[in-house]
Formats: structure tokens, C-alpha cells, sequence
């Protein structure tokens, strides 16, 4: 089958309402070739092997039938879906519940390596129709019985050439023997190497074939620049893009109708012309607010995808992905309301630090590079702003009639013999009011500026301090402030591994960012003793969280990672074993008659 020539809605395809729903919701308008080949075909319950780009909106080809046809009121697992990585296993269980949202009694659990048993344990107890996970977890529980396969109705490969890659084919041949024979089973990849087209002539049962060729390109003249979410606030990142860029119209796009409305009123408050764009206004509301677009009567638009469906504005200069989009189709929609006519334009992407994955997919996809760009500092917005009330200034003096107020300025400065500088300085506060025409640095940006008299590791966080001790005593258990983020409160935390393991900081802060999805701005300083290690974690790290870092491995060696709470504790000290003397027998211990009589005496 090779991509579908006439393009259908979604209401034709068979989707229950609920799901139509949530797909409106999600500003998703006509279905991709990739969805409209596959879910007819998995709705009638047949196998489907579908080769696509990663991307091109797969995880809604078969989450979407699969939801609309799922029995919720039974908890039992019905479909279980196999990816390569813990990170695509999240997204597609995220997938998986944004489309679900309107149906009562769905559940969906994802499983991966790294997370706590127990944890994964009460969800299966307690009941789910859905599941999501790597090959190794999903073997574990399926040999500790806590998985049942037994009424599987479907099981979805995603990215099968990278599970080959990964070393995974042999585990997913084993979980797919380890199913009923009666089970539908769509496999996806990017590719088809001869292993994996060997699962499939095992495996499925005369699939319908799909192949998808990737149309995704974008637009030569627009800059593609991404910013790595850090310790800084998104909303507070924007605010300082917005700040610094020269922009005409600005298309900002975040997930939900809900947070259209939240960042336009936080932006208004903030002196910018912004407003919400969502899918629940009618068809006039929305027309006004594009023709004030377009007029220049506001500068910036927040909506959701289904703003970027035929939102044709030549003066959208700039185009802002506050939120990653969910596949690489959205993403080249979004941007492509830039750059028109042959105009410039500019793409920024924010991407957090799980997200990363959903760049190197866009990049790939796109065949574009995304640079990243840095975030202006302080003086690069003070500096904008006096720039930008010169300018103010020279257009008043340029095109305004200014003779009344020069002559009552005159007037003034002759009665009350003030220099005009003065005067006009005054006049430049009333514009600007207390809060002041300059922003000031922050605490943190002040530690920034002056961290580098401080010793750091090298591949530890810029706010992660290390140092190799010898103990001496007792620890001190009070944390050490985040120099980047000194308003956090941070507490000690003491893991049971140390010098004599050849641990680093770098293997601490690996371990913990990687267990515990933790930016590493959030790592505070390192304490290396012979057999134990300190490190400063944020105060309110949930409990579940500190499980699975306890449980986690450092060095061969599980980590142990527990408050220091009293006055410090002391590192385990092994005492060394005498070598026995084979010449010699093993000395009887001496009997204390004395003791042994009061001991009699006690029992009579």
C-alpha cells in the first residue's frame, strides 16, 4: 500500500466520540497518510506492517483505533505496546491519555528499567487496560507472573529497526511467543532490516501493508533555534526572548486551550500585546482576533495546532514552540506560518531535557540543523529597552506637534529653576513608574557572575560542587546553597558508596539526573569520603523518587541514597579479616563459670 491520494477527516474513519473529541481538542484537523492507512485496518482488527519516518504522527495511527475500541470496564491488560526507550514509552503513554481524556475507567501504565517495582506493582494490581514498556522490564514482569497476557487483544511494536539496534529483537521474539495466538499485532519501523521483516513473516498474520514516504520539509529562509530548558522558568525565558527579538507578529504555541488563556494573561501583565487563540472560540471570534493580528492591533498570538491549520498572517515574523510538539508533522505546520512570501523568518523551539529526543527526531525528519541559542542576559535587555525609549523619543520628536509642551516645560523649569534635564528625567519616571525602565540581576545571575572563583567538576553542573575527602570526624549536615538557584532549599543526602569504588561526581550526578529526570542545575555539592558520599538534593524530592534513587546502581553497587538528618553520620569502616593459620585448630572460647552460675541462677 503506498500513501493514501485523497485525504478523509477523522469523523471518517470510524473513531468512537470521546475520541473525536480529545483529536479536536488536540488540534489535529485531517488525519496524516500514516493514520489514514492504518486505522481503518487495525479498527477491523487485522495486523498492520507500517513503515514511516519517526515522526510523521504513528503513535496516533494506532492509539487512536485502539482507544476508540478498548473495553474499560474491564482492568485487565488488552494492549501492550513495545518501545526501545523508557523516554518514547512516556511520550506514547502520554499520547495514550491525552486521547483517552473523555473516556471514564482508562487506564494506562508505562514500565521501564529505572523505575521503582513497587511503584509499577500497585498500578498492575490495581487494574489497567493499557500498557507501555521496554522489552527487559516488560520480560521481568511477565517471568514474575505480575504481567498477564492471557486476554491481550493487541500488541503494537513501535520502532522496531531501533529495538533491533538496540539489542532487543531476541527479547521481543521472546514476549511475542509468550502471547495468545488469537492477537492483533501492529509493527512500525522506519525501516526494514532482514531481522525485523523476520518478526514480522513469524509473528503476524497477512498484514496490510503500509508504506509512508516522508514529505516533511520546511522553508529554506527560516532560522531554526532551540533553547535547553535550564534552572530558568519557561515564562521567564519568554519573556526575555520577547524582550530581545526584533519581531513584527509573533505565533506562540503551547498543548492545551487552557494554557493559551494562562500565558496570554501573564504576558498582558507583563506589558506585552498578547492574546489566546483557541479551538473553542467560534469561527467570528477567531476571524477578529486574526484581522487584529494582521492590523497591528496586537502583536502575539497563543494558541494551540489547530491554529496552524490555514492561518495564512505575512506579518507573523516569528513563530515560538513554548511547548514541543508531539510529532514532526505539527512542527513544520507550526513554523511553516513564518516565513511567507519569501520573507525571513524565525523558529524557536524550548525543549526540556526528556524532550530531547523529539529534536534530534525533528532535525532528522526536517534535514535542517536547529541551533541552539542563548538566553539574553540582564544587560542584553537593559541595553534593549534604553534603545528601544530612545527610539520612542526620536519618533515623538520627529512626528509629533510638541510647541504646548515645550512651552509648558519652559514655563516650569523659569518657575521653579530646575535644569530641563532634570525635568525631562521626571518625565521619563512617570512613563516608567517604580518597577523602572532597567531590570535588575537576580540572585542567581549574581552567583553566575561570580561562581568562577569557585572549584567545580567538569562534567558536574555549573552549580554542582565536588571534593574528594578523607574523613575526619563527623560530616556536617547542612547543605551547601545552589549557586545558580540559592532560593532552593536543599538538604543533605549520604549514598553508600565512596572513594574505595572509584566513584565520581560525574557518576553521581549521571545517576541522579538519569534515575531521577533531574536537571543537573539541581545537584549541589559532592562530598567524596573513602566509603561513603554527601550530596545536596532539593528539599522536597518526593518519596517515591528517593526509592528508586536508592535502589539505583553506582559502581556496581547500590547507591542507598538516604537523608543525613542528625548531626552527621559516620562512613562505614571494614575491619580487615586475620588469615587463619591452617597449622591451627580453632581456640575454644574459656568458660566464665561466675557468669554462667548467675545466668542459672537467674533462670531458677
Amino acid at each position: 500500500m503506498s500513501q493514501p491520494s485523497k485525504p478523509v477527516s477523522f469523523s471518517a474513519l470510524g473513531l468512537s466520540q470521546p475520541v473525536l473529541k480529545s483529536i479536536k481538542e488536540n488540534g489535529y484537523e485531517q488525519p496524516s497518510p500514516i493514520q489514514q492507512a492504518c486505522i481503518t485496518p487495525i479498527m477491523e482488527g487485522r495486523d498492520v506492517l507500517g513503515q514511516a519516518q519517526t515522526g510523521t504522527g504513528k503513535t496516533a495511527a494506532f492509539a487512536l483505533p485502539i482507544v476508540s475500541q478498548l473495553d474499560v470496564s474491564a482492568n485487565h491488560v488488552q494492549v501492550l505496546v513495545l518501545t526501545p526507550t523508557r523516554e518514547l514509552a512516556i511520550q506514547v503513554a502520554e499520547a495514550f491519555q491525552s486521547y483517552a481524556r473523555h473516556i471514564k475507567g482508562f487506564h494506562v501504565l508505562p514500565i521501564y528499567g529505572g523505575q521503582s517495582y513497587t511503584i509499577q506493582l500497585k498500578q498492575l494490581k490495581r487494574g489497567v487496560q493499557v500498557v507501555v514498556g521496554t522489552p527487559g522490564r516488560v520480560m521481568d514482569h511477565m517471568r514474575r507472573k505480575t504481567l498477564k497476557l492471557d486476554q491481550l487483544k493487541t500488541l503494537v511494536l513501535d520502532e522496531a529497526d531501533e529495538m533491533l539496534r538496540m539489542g532487543f529483537i531476541d527479547d521481543v521474539d521472546w514476549i511475542l511467543s509468550h502471547t495468545p495466538a488469537e492477537r492483533q499485532i501492529a509493527l512500525f519501523s522506519a525501516t526494514m532490516p532482514k531481522a525485523v521483516k523476520q518478526v514480522a513473516v513469524n509473528h503476524l498474520n497477512r498484514p496490510v501493508d503500509v508504506k509512508i514516504q516522508s514529505t516533511t520539509t520546511t522553508a529554506k529562509n527560516i532560522r531554526q533555534r532551540y533553547w535547553m530548558i535550564s534552572g530558568m522558568k519557561k515564562l521567564e525565558a519568554l519573556s526575555r526572548v520577547l524582550e530581545v527579538e526584533d519581531f513584527d507578529g509573533v505565533l506562540i504555541f503551547v498543548r492545551t486551550k487552557m494554557a493559551t488563556e494562562e500565558l496570554a494573561e501573564k504576558l498582558q501583565a507583563r506589558g506585552f500585546s498578547a492574546e489566546a487563540l483557541n479551538g473553542d472560540m467560534v469561527q467570528k471570534q477567531r476571524e477578529r482576533l486574526v484581522a487584529k493580528l494582521k492590523s497591528g492591533a496586537i502583536d502575539i498570538l497563543i494558541g494551540t495546532d489547530v491554529v496552524a491549520r490555514g492561518l495564512d498572517v505575512d506579518r507573523i515574523s516569528h513563530v515560538i514552540n513554548y511547548d514541543i510538539p508531539y510529532d514532526t508533522e505539527s512542527y513544520v505546520h507550526r513554523i511553516g506560518r513564518t516565513g511567507r512570501a519569501g520573507r525571513s523568518g524565525e523558529a524557536i523551539l524550548f525543549v526540556s531535557r526528556r524532550e530531547q529526543r523529539m529534536l534530534k527526531m525533528i532535525e532528522k525528519a526536517t534535514n535542517q540543523p536547529i541551533e541552539p541559542m542563548k538566553m539574553p542576559t540582564v544587560d542584553d535587555i537593559n541595553v534593549n529597552r534604553q534603545q528601544r525609549f530612545k527610539h520612542q523619543i526620536s519618533e515623538v520628536l520627529a512626528g509629533k506637534d510638541l510647541g504646548f509642551y515645550r512651552d509648558f516645560v519652559a514655563e516650569y523649569v523659569t518657575e521653579t529653576d530646575h535644569p530641563p534635564e532634570d525635568v525631562a528625567a521626571a518625565l521619563a519616571y512617570m512613563v516608567h513608574g517604580d518597577q523602572g525602565l532597567l531590570i535588575r540581576e537576580t540572585k542567581a545571575e549574581t552567583h553566575e557572575r561570580n561562581k568562577g572563583r569557585q572549584t567545580t567538576d567538569s562534567t558536574a553542573s555549573s552549580s554542582t560542587h565536588s571534593r574528594v575527602k578523607n574523613h575526619t570526624g563527623e560530616i556536617d549536615p547542612n547543605p551547601v546553597p545552589l549557586l545558580d538557584h540559592p532560593e532552593i532549599e536543599m538538604e543533605r543526602f549520604q549514598l553508600s558508596v565512596g572513594r574505595e569504588l572509584g566513584v565520581k561526581p560525574s557518576n553521581i550526578v549521571g545517576m541522579i539526573c538519569n534515575e531521577a529526570e533531574l536537571d543537573r542545575a539541581y545537584v549541589g555539592q559532592i562530598d567524596i569520603y573513602d566509603h561513603i558520599t554527601t550530596v545536596d538534593l532539593p528539599a522536597d524530592m518526593p518519596k517515591e523518587l528517593m526509592t528508586i534513587l536508592s535502589k539505583a546502581r553506582l559502581c556496581g553497587k547500590r547507591s542507598g541514597l538516604k537523608k543525613l538528618t542528625t548531626t552527621a553520620e559516620q562512613p562505614v569502616v571494614t575491619r580487615k579479616k586475620r588469615k587463619k593459620d591452617p597449622s591451627k585448630g580453632r581456640k575454644k572460647r574459656p568458660v566464665n563459670n561466675k557468669r554462667k552460675g548467675r545466668k542459672k541462677a537467674r533462670k531458677d
